[in-house]
């Protein structure tokens, strides 16, 4: 919200709303996965623009939710009419505000984990690279096999723990070879899981998420 109220904007936080409804659409639960598509709607539909720090979640309102109302003619033209305000945090700096340089400042070395829904679902493209070339103070540096997956994807995390550790690990180890203090992406869930198997591995290097790095200044760092 910081990050937002800085570039100008007035932000509110609904409190009433809930999960996208992307954990129950994917494994088969429509009817529960509906009731959150209608909790969404009905929490963000009074705003002008809907900003999410998860690509994830914003591709499941892109391509999920009308699928999951289609029986309910009034609630998808409501649904329609939402998903073009629905934006991830960089697509919205970007996109909408026409910013790539936000005023950050973060003096570390930075590697940046592209998602699997951010790249393949929500296209968010160059975007965050973009808006990090632009912070004071950070070196950007490249992660190698950036478009692998990093192994959580939801439940497959829950179904397939073995392959899912295994993929983390391989994610953790092209991180640690960079030498970057900190490793950024734009997905709190993949960050949730690659921060986990930095900890078993007791890798010295963190997990950010982008807005983080973006909200960061110059006065903050000098505290």
């Amino acid at each position: 919200m910081s990050l937002l109220q800085r570039m100008g904007c007035a932000v509110a936080f609904p409190e009433q709303q809930t999960c996208c409804g992307q954990v129950f659409t994917n494994t088969g639960y429509f009817a529960a996965g509906l009731t959150t598509v209608r909790t969404y709607v009905d929490a963000f539909e009074p705003y002008d623009y809907i900003v999410a720090p998860s690509a994830s979640c914003i591709g499941s309102v892109r391509y999920q939710h009308e699928m999951l109302c289609a029986d309910d003619p009034a609630l998808a033209a409501r649904v329609t009419a939402l998903v073009p305000k629905s934006y991830d945090l960089t697509e919205f700096l970007i996109d909408v505000l026409g910013v790539t340089d936000v005023g950050a400042s973060f003096p570390h070395t930075v590697t940046y984990h592209p998602t699997c829904h951010s790249v393949r679902v929500c296209q968010v493209g160059d975007r965050p690279l973009r808006l990090l070339e632009k912070v004071q103070g950070l070196r950007l540096i490249d992660l190698p096999d950036s478009e692998t997956c990093c192994g959580f994807g939801g439940t497959f995390a829950v179904k397939n723990p073995d392959v899912s550790a295994a993929m983390g690990t391989d994610k953790v180890r092209n991180a640690e070879s960079t030498g970057a203090e900190v490793l950024c992406a734009a997905d709190n869930s993949c960050l949730m899981h690659i921060g986990g198997t930095m900890t078993r591995m007791r890798v010295g290097m963190r997990p950010v998420h982008i807005a983080e790095i973006l909200a960061s200044t110059e006065e903050e760092h000098l505290r």
